[in-house]
This record gives C-alpha cells, sequence and structure tokens, in this order.
C-alpha cells in the first residue's frame, strides 16, 4: 500500500539523499548511470513510496543545491517547499562527502570550447518565470553551515567558459540573420567584449533584419535552465537605459549540449534582483 501523505522519517531521507548525490558524483565525473534503475532500487528501501513521491523528492534536492549553488542533476527540475529535514541532510551530505566536493570543483573549472555542430532548431526554450524559480526565501544566506564552496561563484570566473559562450552567440547570431535574409547584417555581428573591450554592459552587438541594434549580454553555465546569474552595475544600467536593444542571453547545460533562453529589455523586469555584494567605502 502506498505510504500517502505521511513524513519522510530521517532514514528515507538520508537513503534517498545519497543515491540523490551518487547519481550526481557520476554525472559529474562523466558516467552513465539510469535513472529509472536508481529508482526502482530506491522503492524497495523506502516506506511504500510512489514513483511520484520519489520523484518530488528528487526535485526537493535540487532546489536545495541550486540554493547552495552546487550543481544538480538537470533531469530533476528543482521544486521548493521542502521539509526542513531533507534540506539538512543534504547539507550534512555535501559537508562530509570530500569526492563530490572535488567532482563539482573539477567540473566548474574545466575548460570549454565552443560546439561547431548545434541543433539551432532546438536551441530556444522558454524562459523561466520569476517567482517559481524558487519559491520561499534563499535558506544559504542564514544557515551556511557545511558549505564549503560557492561553485556558481567560482564557474563565473571561468573565463574559458564566458568566451565559449560568447562566440557560441555570435555563431548563433549570423546563423539566425543568414536564415532571415540579412546576409549583410549577419556579415557585421561582433563580440565587442574583444574588439572593443569588456565593461561595456554587453558582449556582442547583432541586429534584427530591420537593422535594429541587438546589444547582447551573454550569461554562460554547464548548470541547468534554473540556476541564478550574476549581473555587473554596467549590465544593469545599461538594459534599464536601453530596453529597446537589450538583450539578455542564458546559456545553460553548455557541456551537455546548449540551450537558450532570452530575456530581452530591462534585466529588473524579467528577474528578482538580490545584492550579493557591497562596496565598503570611508568616503
Amino acid at each position: 500500500m502506498a505510504n500517502r501523505g505521511t513524513a519522510w522519517s530521517r532514514e528515507e531521507v538520508e537513503t534517498i539523499v545519497a543515491d540523490y548525490l551518487q547519481m550526481l558524483a557520476m554525472q559529474l565525473a562523466g558516467q552513465a548511470y539510469n535513472k529509472t534503475a536508481h529508482r526502482v532500487a530506491l522503492r524497495s528501501k523506502l516506506d511504500a513510496r510512489t514513483d511520484g513521491s520519489i520523484e518530488r523528492k528528487h526535485q526537493n534536492i535540487s532546489a536545495i543545491l541550486l540554493e547552495l549553488r552546487v550543481p544538480w542533476i538537470p533531469g530533476y527540475k528543482p521544486l521548493g517547499n521542502y521539509q526542513d529535514l531533507l534540506y539538512d541532510v543534504v547539507v550534512e551530505r555535501m559537508a562530509q562527502d570530500a569526492r563530490l566536493d572535488t567532482l563539482a570543483l573539477q567540473s566548474v573549472e574545466q575548460p570549454a570550447v565552443t560546439p561547431t555542430v548545434v541543433d539551432y532548431a532546438s536551441l530556444l526554450v522558454p524562459a523561466p518565470v520569476p517567482g517559481l524559480v524558487r519559491e520561499e526565501p534563499a535558506r544559504y544566506e542564514r544557515r551556511q553551515q557545511g558549505i564549503k564552496r560557492d561553485y556558481l561563484a567560482l564557474e563565473t570566473r571561468n573565463r574559458t567558459l564566458g568566451a565559449a559562450g560568447e562566440d557560441f552567440i555570435v555563431a548563433y547570431e549570423q546563423h539566425r540573420l543568414h536564415a532571415l535574409g540579412a546576409k549583410h547584417l549577419a556579415d557585421r555581428v561582433d563580440r565587442v567584449s574583444v574588439s572593443k573591450g569588456d565593461g561595456l554592459g554587453y558582449d556582442v552587438l547583432s541586429f534584427e533584419p530591420s537593422g535594429r541594434e541587438r546589444l547582447i549580454e551573454v550569461k554562460t553555465t554547464a548548470f541547468g535552465r534554473e540556476a541564478p546569474f550574476f549581473v555587473s552595475r554596467s549590465e544593469l544600467a545599461l538594459s534599464q537605459t536601453e530596453p529597446a536593444h537589450f538583450v539578455l542571453c542564458r546559456l545553460f547545460q553548455f557541456r551537455q549540449g546548449p540551450r537558450m533562453f532570452e530575456l530581452p529589455g530591462a534585466i529588473s523586469d524579467n528577474c528578482r534582483l538580490d545584492p550579493a555584494s557591497y562596496v565598503a567605502r570611508f568616503c
């Protein structure tokens, strides 16, 4: 008989967290695994939990890892509103798992290259909806025990990943304009972060077929679609002063096979902005 509506015990929570992190470690190590086989094996260790209940718990674990800025399994879309016990067990296991720390660190710091064979037809996906990405306040801000690193921040410093993402968008924009019959504009697409320097508030200059400029800021991650990203003051200001021209292109799952969504206009209209750092002054 299915165990519906009853709270998960600590033993059950520890069992499913251990199994999830094992799959995550295999993913980060580039090893194949079968999620269905893992779920079937889990059922025999849990208290008559349904497949749907197990799936939601996996999604809850993804949501916790997202909050902790740790890679998660993209196939399990983050889902909030989870029990505190689950959060505590995930934090405990992350603090104890040196192997996972090593794999996650290697994953975010390894060099990246720009893919040359891409199915552009399936590249674009809908953007996450603000308010559904994180359903409750971020817990890592007040309960930091056991968190070794901010892997998302470390990935942001990976210059090869950022460069590969920008080159990818240049190629995509050229393809898009060619397909729209604007070859003369495709030839003018420019990675301005290289040709003019960083700090302009955008990375790639492109165009609409009408000739209107597209000022594209590229954010690239190997994490999933819901991963937060960092925004500079100049990027935010440009998006607000040039909303008709500014487009943020978010590339995600870049190492597995890039997918992308676009956020046109002011960043503040598309995302919730949380202060991440401050400049401390004396005058």
